[in-house]
């Protein structure tokens, strides 16, 4: 599968993404249907898990306070008293999943912010780079 993080294309990915060295985000297609799966671990500034969506499901939401809109294609998880989107990813075409916009702590406390130009976290940043991966996870941070 290949998965775009922001304006970066990674290419025959195994669906992981790895951030500051956690495995956060999984995406899984269904097979027959290519409905979107996503398996999201979300960490508040300390590190402590504050929600987690499994295959698009939330399953932990801590106070109640994320919304997922979800379609056989899409997903957008929210936080509404922000206004904070924090995860959206859609798939853009067979075996290609886009993750174009978000923003969310990673387990060291750091934020990482995407949009469809760029990812950074902190002073890292990535634009418009194609890496070929052969298999393995989305390494970021």
């Amino acid at each position: 599968m290949d998965v775009e993080v922001g304006s970066n294309l990674y290419r025959n990915t195994d669906g992981m993404i790895e951030i500051e060295g956690v495995p956060q985000i999984q995406i899984a297609l269904k097979p027959v249907t290519g409905a979107l799966l996503v398996n999201f671990a979300l960490f508040d500034a300390e590190g402590k898990l504050t929600a987690k969506l499994n295959d698009s499901t939330l399953m932990i939401n801590e106070k109640r306070a994320y919304d997922v809109a979800k379609t056989p294609k899409s997903l957008l998880l929210t936080h509404p008293a922000s206004g904070t989107v924090i995860l959206e990813m859609s798939v853009k075409a067979p075996d290609v999943v886009s993750c174009t916009n978000g923003e969310f702590h990673t387990i060291k406390g750091h934020v990482i912010k995407i949009s469809p130009s760029e990812w950074n976290i902190d002073k890292l940043r990535a634009s418009g780079t194609t890496q070929d991966l052969k298999g393995k996870s989305v390494i970021i941070g």
